[in-house]
């Protein structure tokens, strides 16, 4: 499970979609449907929100978003009830991993696609986040990353 603190906007059209999917597993995890997946790290900044199912929500309504931006049609009904006053932390450390990770992944899978990644400087945060200076987040479990 990948919950992407990037901007979904990063994503080429399998890691958006896979996002979608991941993030609808990661709902329902948070609403207590599923016996595995309880632990995972990516969970971990759900899970400490006052209001972990809202957050999850919020975070998947942005992913919507995207996708419509794009033409794709994912079910809004499948979410719950976002709150948009929710924000978590995020390190610009955590959002310079991920760019490291997403960009390897696109030499492979789909280099046309890196076009979408800054070239450096700024990256976008999911708009859930509020990003702070620190290094990369404990619960990354990507450490062989470089």
């Amino acid at each position: 499970m990948r919950l992407w603190s990037i901007h979904p906007c990063y994503l080429d059209r399998l890691g958006l979609i896979a996002l979608w999917r991941e993030g609808l597993l990661a709902q329902k995890v948070l609403e207590g449907g599923t016996r595995g997946y309880k632990n995972h790290p990516q969970l971990a900044r759900f899970q400490e929100s006052s209001r972990p199912r809202e957050a999850i929500a919020f975070y998947l309504l942005e992913v919507w978003h995207e996708a419509r931006r794009r033409g794709y049609n994912f079910d809004l009904e499948k979410l719950g009830v976002p709150d948009r006053d929710i924000c978590l932390i995020i390190s610009d450390g955590q959002l310079k991993f991920e760019m490291r990770w997403l960009r390897k992944k696109l030499e492979k899978r789909a280099p046309g696609e890196l076009k979408r990644l800054p070239g450096g400087g700024l990256i976008r945060s999911h708009p859930i986040f509020r990003v702070i200076s620190g290094e990369m987040a404990p619960w990354e479990k990507g450490a062989g990353i470089p």
